[in-house]
Order: structure tokens, then sequence, then C-alpha cells
């Protein structure tokens, strides 16, 4: 279970807080959403649950234990908004070990059929996939590490329609195994597998029903 306890951040740069006291929970085995514009915050409460930036007050805690930055980065993988930016490894086999020289052929092949890419070549280029292929390796680089709390940034966009469906199935699988939180500004795809729901704007956090946001989202317009 992930808890946040009034959590800001506010760097001295900025006149104004970035992130206002918020408040989360979130079970294992479910799948969070946190819906906002961009400029919200969103990303900022990412970077701050992988370690990647420090909070300037609140608590974060798995169960009982309190989350340090070090923790952090243990514990949660990130996949962010543009995973391609940030392959290093000059083929897929590369990719899934770099950091993990010991890994086996086996559990790289796990790592690869759990997102729906075993039947690609091990020596093919990151950046000759797909964009959502690309999604799905940058998924692949963060279970094959085995994080407690599996966590992407817009994962949908930039996406047709498509790709888009395939990785929503496969996030929605996934959430079986693992507690997944995902930040975007359109929900739309994804509020029928999400299990809890908070907007954010100029920081602030609100909790909302997924199933009230996904009847707004298909209710007819109003004529004209």
């Amino acid at each position: 279970m992930l808890y946040i306890r009034n959590l800001t951040y506010h760097p001295p740069a900025t006149p104004t807080p970035i992130l206002k006291p918020l408040n989360l929970e979130l079970a294992p085995q479910q799948l969070g959403l946190v819906i906002g514009p961009s400029g919200s915050g969103k990303t900022t409460l990412l970077e701050i649950l992988a370690g990647l930036a420090q909070p300037t007050s609140g608590s974060l805690f798995w169960r009982e234990q309190e989350l340090t930055p070090e923790h952090l980065q243990q514990l949660a993988g990130l996949v962010f908004q543009f995973p391609e930016r940030h392959f290093c490894g000059g083929t897929i086999l590369e990719e899934l070990r770099l950091g993990h020289p010991e890994l086996g052929s086996q559990r790289v092949y796990e790592a690869l059929e759990e997102v729906g890419l075993a039947d690609l070549s091990l020596q093919t280029g990151p950046h000759a996939l797909s964009g959502g292929q690309q999604r799905r390796l940058a998924l692949a680089v963060q279970l094959i590490r085995q994080p407690m709390l599996l966590m992407l940034d817009e994962p949908t966009a930039g996406l047709d329609w498509s790709m888009r469906r395939q990785l929503v199935n496969l996030l929605g699988k996934l959430k079986a195994d693992w507690t997944l939180l995902i930040v975007t500004h359109d929900a739309g795809d994804l509020l029928p597998i999400a299990d809890c729901c908070w907007t954010i704007n100029h920081g602030e956090l609100k909790a909302v029903n997924p199933a009230t946001l996904q009847a707004k989202a298909v209710e007819p317009q109003a004529l004209v």
C-alpha cells in the first residue's frame, strides 16, 4: 500500500508551490490515474515518487515503511512520456540487460512475453520499433527490475487509436500482478481500467470516482 501524506514541493526559485499539500493512497494490484493539464504538477509527482526529486515536506510510506529517495529508486519503476529518448542499448537485449548483465535469456524472454514483444528478435534496435512497441519495451525494462510500484507518464500520448487500445489492454492485464500509477492529461482510454482517480490542477490533488468521469466522457453532447 502506497501512502502519501501532506506532500509539498516548493523550489526556492518558484513563487508558488508546484505541489500543494496532497494526500493519496494506492492499494496493491490497483491502477490509479492522476489526471490534469500540462503544468499541473503530474510529472513532478512521479519524479518525487521515483526518487528523482526531493519533496519540500510531507511523508511517503510503503505499508509501514517510510520511504527516502534512495528507497524510492529501488521501489519504483518510471516509464517516461517519451521512453525512446532514454534508450541506451543498441539492441533489445542490450537495453534489457543494462545494469543487469547477469540476466539469463529466460528472464529476458519472460519480460518481453509479459509486454507482448516475445516474437521480436533480440537483436532488433530499440529505435527501429514502432511507437507502441517502444512503450512496451520501456515497460519491460522496468518490469525486469521487479518494482513494487510501476509508474507511467502519459503512456498513450502520440499513439494512434489501435496502438492506444493495445497498450491499454496490456496495462489492464499488468495490474493483476503490479501496482500502477499513471499520470495523463487525457484519461478517456484509461478510465475503464482505473480503480481510483484523482484530478490535479495547480498542484492541488482531488479524489474523483472513475465511474463518474467515465459517465461524463460518454454523455451525448447537447444539441446546438
